[in-house]
């Protein structure tokens, strides 16, 4: 008798779409995160947000502000939630140097793009990227809104 296997849910947790519209990303890189065990509880029930977020690099280490994970209301009593803490970011030394140099000789920024599951790890992935303009984002939108009627188009001439 074969057995079923599970049904394969998205490992995704949380995306920054905003980012992609406003920034133009060049690197991306895949860091662990210091968590609490109410943070890991209220993450697998979904209750986090990423879009506010940003990383910063302080004494050789990097670190990420701004992402709100919601306690639940049955965390544990004996630690006070803090939903906005300043979170590490688990890189190695040489994704680290990497991001310092991007970050103080070329002025870019990082910025976190999506939050997941790797097993029973949660993962952020981070990119770093330079602010757009104004014309860029409307390129973007407008190479956007083609690519969706031109498969309208191809859809509608295959039947």
């Amino acid at each position: 008798m074969a057995k079923k296997k599970p049904k394969q849910s998205s490992n995704t947790i949380a995306k920054n779409k905003s980012a992609r519209f406003e920034f133009a990303i060049s690197d991306e890189y895949e860091a662990g995160m210091e968590l609490q065990g109410w943070e890991v509880k209220a993450i697998r029930s979904g209750k986090v947000n990423i879009s506010e977020s940003y990383v910063f690099l302080r004494n050789g280490e990097a670190f990420i502000s701004g992402v709100q994970i919601t306690p639940l209301n049955a965390a544990s009593t004996h630690v006070v939630a803090d939903p906005t803490r300043t979170r590490k970011l688990l890189l190695n030394r040489r994704e680290i140097d990497k991001l310092m140099g991007a970050v103080n000789r070329d002025g870019e920024t990082i910025v976190a793009l999506s939050m997941y599951w790797k097993g029973s790890w949660v993962k952020l992935k981070i990119g770093t990227a330079k602010g757009k303009k104004l014309h860029d984002k409307r390129a973007d939108k407008k190479d956007k809104d083609w690519a969706r009627d031109k498969a309208r188009i191809m859809k509608s001439s295959l039947r």
